[in-house]
C-alpha cells in the first residue's frame, strides 16, 4: 500500500512538472506581448489553477492574476476567489 502511494505521489509531482513546463511559457508570454485579450487571459488562468497545489504553479497564478488586474479588476477579484474556494 505505501509504495502505491508513493508511486501516486510521484505521478502528481511529474505531472505538475509537465504543467509547469507547459504553462511558464504561456504566462511569460502574455506579459511581455502585453496581452489584453480577457478571454485568452481567463481561459490561461482557469488551466493554471487546476495546478495550484503546486507552489510554482500558485507563482505563476499570483503573477498573472497581478497582471491582469492592469487589465480586468472585477474579474481578476473573482479569480482570486475562485483560487480561495478551490484550495483555500
Amino acid at each position: 500500500m505505501m509504495n502505491a502511494i508513493k508511486a501516486i505521489a510521484a505521478q502528481l509531482q511529474h505531472l505538475n512538472e509537465q504543467a509547469y513546463m507547459a504553462y511558464r511559457p504561456l504566462v511569460d508570454n502574455i506579459i511581455a506581448e502585453h496581452t489584453i485579450d480577457n478571454q485568452q487571459i481567463e481561459c490561461l488562468l482557469d488551466g493554471v489553477l487546476d495546478f495550484c497545489a503546486d507552489h510554482k504553479m500558485l507563482e505563476l497564478y499570483k503573477q498573472l492574476c497581478r497582471y491582469y488586474y492592469t487589465i480586468n479588476p472585477v474579474a481578476t477579484v473573482a479569480y482570486i476567489n475562485y483560487y480561495k474556494e478551490m484550495w483555500g
